[in-house]
């Protein structure tokens, strides 16, 4: 095991840091081998389908916007797209970095671990997920956690997940024991506990997760949170919005408002501040409220936090789309079936971050450089020097995937932010990952 001096005064630390835990290649558990693992409470269905509950709104209302279909479509609570289906993996619509290999997360780990170090190593400290997915790299961060002597009386685990579905397919894979939790008083509805001891808590809203000292990581989260599209014309910002196509009830278009809108207002105001030269953006009001939210809880109780997803640096226009079986999919047809993203304007966040005076932000940077900077290929050699044969391809073909340029390495952007009191301490040890 590496002292803690020395993570900070060997340039070789981070590489050797990763021969440190888990010699052994890890084979994921796949659901369609492991049936027991699903959740068994039944969810229920929408009685009307979700296209004609939309189509009943516009017609009473107006058109409505992206952000409020792109919601409806994702979360409603009976037809969501999230809400009651496995939508992760080869059998689902997408597959997430952590599910291509044991790397990515035990990567995230190291720089968890080394960054924690750096604000004093508080004990306990809570780690906090936003929209953790199947739980993989939960489990994967955990796992490296554990192998530096971080005991269950260090550190909990709090997961913020709207998803009843989700919610129980992430305690199968991380608890011994797990149940709802129905106290109306209670912040959290639902508990369980790992075999390492660790108490594990899941919450609907990050504003929930006790105020203490927190690790905040979120990978592929701010991408499903709802966008407003906004196009510019004769200098003046209008939105794009959702209305019905001719007399089916289940047929959308996209049409422009008539003037300006709330958003619309909003996003000319703050666009001119950080000089967004574009005549069509996206622009997300729930990624800055939550931003806001996170740059006030490090100031205030202490932590940082890594942002990890697909996005761009303020140069992309239109990216709102759908997924479905792993294809591109129209994002207007067959509401609740598919996927509905966009692109996470990274440039934004930034500016909402350092708008607060409350946070340091780091990167972002390529998912490439992140990995490879962190020991990515010592990690892999380790790996490959102790998989069978037929797991060294695996290993070797999923960290290309994670890395090459064309692939995922420079789609995704990783993005740190750390409260304002620990400038001077970053000026001396730069914040891993982020620097050559």
């Amino acid at each position: 095991m590496l002292s803690p001096g020395r993570i900070f005064t060997k340039s070789r630390s981070i590489s050797l840091i990763a021969r440190a835990f888990c010699y052994k290649p890890i084979k994921r558990p796949q659901y369609k081998d492991s049936p027991q693992k699903k959740p068994q409470r039944e969810f229920p269905k929408l009685d009307v389908p979700l296209a004609k509950t939309i189509a009943a709104r516009i017609k009473a209302t107006g058109p409505i916007t992206v952000a409020s279909y792109m919601k409806e479509i994702l979360t409603n609570p009976s037809g969501g797209y999230y809400m009651t289906k496995d939508v992760f993996g080869r059998e689902g619509d997408f597959i997430t970095s952590p599910e291509v290999g044991q790397i990515f997360g035990e990567l995230v780990a190291v720089w968890i671990y080394t960054e924690w170090q750096k604000t004093g190593s508080p004990k306990p400290f809570q780690l906090v997920e936003l929209g953790p997915g199947r739980g993989t790299l939960m489990q994967d961060v955990l796992r490296v956690l554990t192998q530096m002597n971080l005991s269950s009386s260090d550190l909990s685990v709090h997961l913020v997940e709207i998803s009843p579905y989700m919610c129980q397919a992430q305690a199968n894979r991380l608890c011994v024991s797990h149940d709802e939790v129905t106290d109306p008083e209670s912040k959290y509805h639902y508990a369980g506990e790992m075999v390492s001891g660790v108490k594990v808590f899941w919450y609907r809203s990050i504003e929930d997760v006790p105020r203490n000292f927190s690790i905040i990581f979120a990978h592929e989260f701010f991408d499903a949170l709802p966008v407003h599209k906004l196009e510019r014309k004769d200098n003046i910002w209008r939105e794009v919005l959702v209305d019905v196509n001719g007399e089916k009830e289940d047929a959308f278009k996209f049409v422009m408002s008539r003037g300006e809108t709330p958003a619309s207002k909003l996003y000319s105001q703050l666009s001119s501040e950080f000089e967004d030269a574009r005549d069509h953006v996206e622009f997300s009001l729930d990624s800055f409220s939550t931003i806001d939210h996170l740059a006030e809880r490090l100031e205030e109780d202490g932590g940082f936090s890594l942002i990890m997803d697909y996005g761009h640096l303020g140069d992309k226009t239109d990216t709102f789309r759908a997924f479905k079986h792993h294809q591109l999919h129209n994002p207007l047809e067959d509401p609740g079936q598919a996927d509905l993203t966009a692109d996470v304007d990274f440039k934004q966040l930034k500016f909402a971050a350092e708008k607060t005076q409350k946070v340091l932000t780091f990167g972002p940077v390529t998912q490439a450089d992140f990995l490879q900077r962190l020991g990515g290929d010592v990690r892999l050699q380790v790996l490959l020097e102790n998989a069978k044969p037929d797991q060294k391809r695996d290993l070797e073909t999923g960290f290309d995937l994670l890395t090459h340029p064309d692939k995922m390495g420079h789609r995704f952007k990783f993005f740190a932010m750390f409260p304002m009191v620990m400038r001077i301490i970053l000026e001396k040890l730069p914040v891993s990952g982020f620097s050559k």
